[in-house]
């Protein structure tokens, strides 16, 4: 039984201290990285095409986390009967962000590129707070030294888009080309594209790109008929999993704090059983969760949401590696 921090004399809710990834500790020496999960924020939205703000999106997540840092040792389901996060069993430090340089879009993924590769040498898994999706560009570069010791990866994402687009007026590496940037990589196996629905900024020849290159694409009315366990029996059983959650592929209902919301998104249940099966299918060895604006919501329930979902999925993964 993991110990209660509550026990080391010092309540410290979760408004008090500073606002790590989860109050767990920072670690800014990049060549000390010494975890089994390491946090880091990439406040990149300079790849956005409508509404920007992405950029505060790691600050208020590390923020809404703290929600979840009542100090237990670990953090029990009781409709699992399992407790995730057990605090003697699993290290998670937040290193920071990455440097972003105003308005360059390749130094800044760049920087964002060499703090993934420094988690990936550690033996840590990556857990990339964005930004807009664009990041997901330097995330995935990140992984070709990986990639040729272990083996590729399938990628999943959660998103009412699906980001395919190739170029447009010699954009290549904004937040509507991260899918295909992907798919043109030979370690990525392929591509399983969750909750993509009504009007889309990728046309009709850029799905058909994206089905020949090796995409599985899903609406939220599809998934909803097809069922959770259908649809998690079609992404590769065995394979390694990279993880990207665009919180627009939940409902501007739960998550108004975005900077394209698409009517019609995922409740939360639904994107939890996703995750937690997945988990059971194969193995998560990446994660990115982007496009978090909080300036839209002042609620602050899209942070959290946001929050979360990584807090579960990093439970669930950390539970299947341990057995």
């Amino acid at each position: 039984m993991s110990s209660n921090s509550y026990d080391s004399g010092r309540l410290n809710l979760p408004f008090v201290g500073i606002c790590t990834f989860g109050k767990y500790p920072y670690q800014p020496d990049w060549e000390a990285i010494d975890a089994d999960v390491a946090v880091v924020g990439a406040p990149f939205d300079c790849g956005t095409q409508w509404r920007a703000g992405t950029r505060f999106g790691p600050r208020a997540i590390r923020e809404a986390s703290t929600l979840f840092s009542f100090g237990h040792g670990g953090a029990y389901d009781h409709e699992d009967d399992a407790t995730y996060l057990p605090a003697d069993e699993v290290r998670i430090v937040d290193i920071g962000d990455a440097d972003i340089v105003h308005t360059d879009t390749m130094k800044s993924h760049a920087n964002i590129e060499f703090a993934v590769r420094k988690i990936l040498a550690a033996g840590a898994l990556p857990v990339v707070l964005g930004g807009d999706h664009s990041i997901n560009i330097p995330c995935i570069n990140a992984f070709s030294d990986d990639c040729a010791k272990n083996g590729p990866i399938h990628i999943v994402q959660i998103d009412a888009h699906l980001d395919y687009v190739d170029e447009r007026h010699g954009v290549r590496y904004g937040h509507g080309n991260p899918m295909r940037r992907a798919a043109e990589k030979p370690y990525v196996s392929g591509l399983s594209q969750l909750g993509i629905r009504n009007v889309s900024s990728t046309a009709k020849e850029g799905y058909e790109d994206a089905r020949e290159m090796g995409s599985d694409i899903l609406s939220v009315r599809q998934i909803r008929a097809l069922g959770i366990d259908a649809v998690v029996e079609r992404v590769p059983a065995g394979a390694r999993y990279y993880v990207t959650i665009d919180i627009d592929g939940f409902d501007p209902s739960i998550a108004p704090g975005t900077g394209t919301p698409s009517h019609g998104g995922f409740i939360y249940y639904e994107v939890l059983e996703i995750l937690a099966a997945l988990v059971k299918r194969g193995t998560v060895v990446g994660i990115d969760l982007v496009e978090v604006a909080p300036d839209y919501d002042h609620s602050g329930s899209t942070s959290i949401l946001a929050a979360q979902v990584l807090m579960n999925l990093i439970g669930r993964v950390m539970h299947a590696r341990k057995g």
